[in-house]
């Protein structure tokens, strides 16, 4: 074989194992240390307002950092709070409104059961005492295979349900240590921000800090961007689901808007876990001029969704808006909801990579000195 050839197979084959080795370790490692990873990315959100506090505000490094935390928690605390408040005000308000509507609902169900189910009932009987017995006994069978089947997913359900029960309560124990591992290191990591970034730079070759830094500038311009499209995508439908409710005349259309918009985040379900049980309720009660209503309004806020999404996303992440789409649809196909997200990461990867010139000077090592 030309040892040319065997040098460059061999040099490839290093380069794909060590990039295999790199992400199994990163997997391996984030299990065991993704409390500092935590701490890692809120160290890296929060820098900014730090280095503000303590060039305008004279600060003291590690008090800026201490003052930081403390409004990010003041911030989310805030947040639970709002929400706490307007789950009491909306129970409230079903408290007074449930009965009458319940009602309703019941009434609804009566009319059917006695207008269709019970003739449709009569009729099957009819059908089924006409049977020879080997039908009847067929059928008959297949009824209480079928309620066994039933008996038996929903005592599985049960079951697993009561069996997760002591999981989720060991979980809080759990998750308050990891809070406070998260906030020390968010507080050590950012005290140190600067000191631990020079270190690495120390570590590193100059192509390799040129690389680098060109990857976590392009990096931190994505993530930065993605965050500022959701808050942007929320608003937006927060504002159209406003204007659509306070044009249908619906009470505490404010509430309603702000809960739907927030739900906008929620996987597969976003603002459909507020209007699809809505708009049947609607028409089950026979307000179909309300339930048209909504569904109009839910129509205009999936399709402003599809529209915007791709173009904000591509300007904010600095990402050409097919890519974007492609990305979005590929990773979505792929894994789901979470490639709706990892998509366009995975691409701002691979460009921050290609921008920095990772993949031509890995081409040139393959190569050696042929190219």
């Amino acid at each position: 074989m030309n040892p040319i050839y065997f040098h460059r197979t061999l040099r490839f084959f290093l380069v794909i194992g060590i990039i295999i080795v790199a992400i199994l370790s990163f997997f391996y490692l984030s299990k065991v240390t993704y409390p500092f990873l935590i701490g890692f990315l809120l160290a890296f959100l929060i820098n900014p307002l730090v280095n503000f506090l303590q060039v305008k505000g004279r600060m003291p490094r590690p008090l800026a950092v201490l003052v930081s935390l403390v409004l990010l928690f003041a911030v989310f605390a805030g947040i639970i709070i709002l929400l706490i408040a307007e789950i009491v005000s909306g129970a409230n308000y079903l408290a007074a409104v449930v009965p009458d509507h319940l009602d309703t609902l019941i009434a609804y169900i009566e009319k059917i059961v006695a207008g269709q189910i019970i003739p449709l009932y009569n009729d099957i009987s009819r059908i089924f005492n006409k049977l020879d017995s080997g039908q009847q006994g067929t059928i008959m069978a297949n009824i209480q295979n079928v309620g066994k089947s039933i008996g038996s997913t929903v005592g599985s359900f049960i079951q697993n349900f009561f069996g997760h029960i002591p999981n989720i309560i060991a979980w809080f124990p759990n998750a308050a240590t990891i809070i406070i591992f998260s906030m020390l290191g968010t507080f050590f990591i950012s005290k140190d921000w600067y000191r631990l970034s020079a270190h690495l730079r120390r570590l590193l070759p100059k192509r390799a800090q040129t690389s680098g830094r060109t990857v976590f500038i392009d990096l931190k311009k994505a993530l930065f961007g993605f965050i500022k499209t959701q808050l942007t995508l929320i608003s937006i439908t927060t504002v159209i689901i406003l204007i659509g409710l306070l044009i249908l005349r619906v009470d505490y259309a404010v509430t309603i808007a702000l809960i739907t918009g927030i739900a906008e985040v929620l996987p597969y379900l976003g603002t459909g876990i507020i209007f699809v049980p809505w708009i049947i309720y609607e028409i089950i009660t026979s307000d179909n001029g309300l339930a048209i209503g909504l569904g109009v309004l839910y129509l205009v806020v999936l399709v402003q969704r599809q529209i915007i999404e791709p173009k904000i996303l591509s300007s904010s992440i600095g990402l050409d808006p097919l890519a974007t789409l492609m990305a979005l649809f590929i990773g979505f196909k792929t894994i789901g909801f979470l490639g709706l997200i990892l998509g366009p990461v995975v691409l701002v990867i691979f460009n921050t990579l290609n921008r920095a010139n990772v993949f031509r000077d890995l081409w040139i090592f393959i190569k050696g000195s042929e190219i």
